[in-house]
């Protein structure tokens, strides 16, 4: 009987023991909704976008601080280190490669924009005028690269082996009537270059950073339906972070859009 008297005291202990316990994990307060992201961006358009975004994410209840860069490498690497929450800057090919050579887990959370890339010179107002033996411009990051390349090639300068794509350097020109000298150099630098070369081809955004308007100012420029769509991206860890959420929603937003259309007529296609 006494042994069964304890064993019944101690189950019952037991037992309230556990209900306690289940009473303070209940009780437990939520986490906090993060309130503020760190967004970075490249100079330009990216940024004027993203100024506007953050005044449209401010009515969601969201402070968005923007992170401004001059180069395509430091936005992912600080986004990989923790120093960022999201990015938004690059085209998928460029993430896929960087995501590939750096082993980061980067993926995208929506599209954004798109820029097309534009052949540019202060020498010529066509690309037949380029002449033998002239040395032109391209972008030194591998996806960059591919895509000035591939420029160059429906520009009818150039011709690739096929089946490159995004992936093409110059060692896989196969044809180059002109003799033409390709010149790599970073790509917020080449609008800069252009006194020094007969012809360059510059990403929209470091464009109209040195006052040129893609529309009338660049002698050859990719199609609207171009794949190089940008997008907002993140750790793959954060990517179904409420806070993140609300900037995406801050981005496609119709005030936005509307930003973009009347700022910087048609040289910036929205994607929504």
């Amino acid at each position: 009987m006494k042994k069964t008297g304890f064993l019944l005291t101690s189950l019952l202990l037991a037992a309230s023991l556990l209900t306690a316990c289940g009473a303070k994990q209940e009780a437990a307060p939520a986490a906090a909704e993060q309130t503020k992201v760190k967004v970075g961006v490249t100079a330009g358009p990216h940024e004027e976008i993203m100024n506007k975004v953050k005044e449209v994410a401010q009515t969601k209840g969201l402070e968005v601080e923007v992170v401004v860069f001059n180069d395509y490498v430091q936005p992912n690497q600080s986004l990989d280190k923790g120093a960022l929450d999201a990015n938004s800057f690059q085209t998928i090919p460029f993430l896929d490669k960087f995501n590939a050579d750096h082993k980061t887990k980067i993926v995208v959370v929506d599209k954004t924009v798109t820029f097309p890339m534009g052949l540019y010179s202060t020498k010529h107002k066509n690309v037949a005028d380029v002449p033998e033996g002239g040395v032109v411009g391209i972008q030194n990051d591998p996806t960059n690269r591919a895509r000035a390349l591939l420029l160059y090639e429906a520009a009818g300068l150039i011709k690739l082996k096929e089946g490159v794509g995004n992936e093409a350097t110059p060692l896989d020109i196969i044809e180059n009537p002109k003799k033409l000298e390709f010149k790599e150099l970073e790509a917020a630098f080449l609008a800069r270059s252009l006194n020094n070369v007969e012809l360059a081809s510059i990403n929209t955004n470091f464009a109209m950073s040195a006052g040129y308007s893609p529309k009338k100012d660049s002698i050859f420029s990719e199609t609207s339906d171009s794949p190089y769509v940008n997008v907002i991206a993140v750790n793959e860890s954060n990517k179904d972070n409420p806070a993140i959420k609300k900037l995406v929603e801050a981005y496609r937003s119709e005030e936005v859009k509307k930003f973009i259309d009347e700022h910087f007529d048609g040289a910036v296609l929205p994607s929504w």
